[in-house]
């Protein structure tokens, strides 16, 4: 029993670190709309704050998590120095905006540390994080949830070209892309184990 829990260790992020990182992006995308973004902005800020602050106390600094506060802060303060009017690029793309941002700091992490692994480091034995599977599972899943925010980006660049706000754009194939997302990131691990068991 320890040495599967050993071999569980090996490839796996930290499912629930990834989905806290998350959190502030998915309460702004569920949030954000015409007439909400600016309490969207407000709530995520203060997620990254309350979910982050302890981490970087500790000297743990994700990419994730940074780009989250820059982002949102930034946001939050354009909210309060501009007219409305200065804004409707923002109110009308907020959404798309978001989403593209995360999705370019995931899929572009790829060339340097994928963002889930950094959550994957908290949880696994520093021997393993130069071996091949745990460096491929943590490729694929960063791929992943870049993949599902490049979507949601579309949906939501789509819904705001066309005029049209409804709950396909805007909440379903959103939430159906994050759930396969977190779907995935909890099989694949598992996946790449029992290969690694077989062979």
């Amino acid at each position: 029993m320890a040495a599967d829990r050993t071999d569980d260790s090996r490839t796996s992020p930290r499912r629930t670190g990834i989905l806290l990182g998350f959190a502030p992006w998915i309460i702004f995308d569920v949030v954000a709309g015409p007439s909400t973004w600016k309490l969207a902005a407000f709530a995520a800020l203060i997620a990254c704050l309350v979910l982050n602050v302890p981490d970087l106390r500790r000297g743990s600094v994700k990419v994730l998590e940074i780009t989250g506060l820059v982002f949102f802060a930034a946001v939050a303060v354009l909210a309060l120095v501009l007219d409305r009017g200065d804004l409707l690029w923002l109110e009308t793309y907020a959404q798309t905006i978001s989403s593209g941002v995360i999705a370019a700091v995931a899929l572009g992490s790829l060339a340097f540390t994928p963002f889930t692994e950094q959550y994957a480091r908290e949880a696994v034995p520093r021997e393993y994080w130069g071996s091949p599977a745990f460096r491929r599972t943590n490729r694929v899943l960063t791929a992943v949830w870049g993949g599902a925010f490049v979507l949601i980006a579309i949906a939501g660049l789509v819904a705001a070209l066309s005029g049209h706000h409804g709950d396909w754009l805007n909440w379903f194939i959103p939430v159906v892309l994050l759930v396969v997302a977190i779907r995935i990131t909890a099989w694949y691990p598992e996946h790449v184990r029992a290969a690694a068991r077989g062979a």
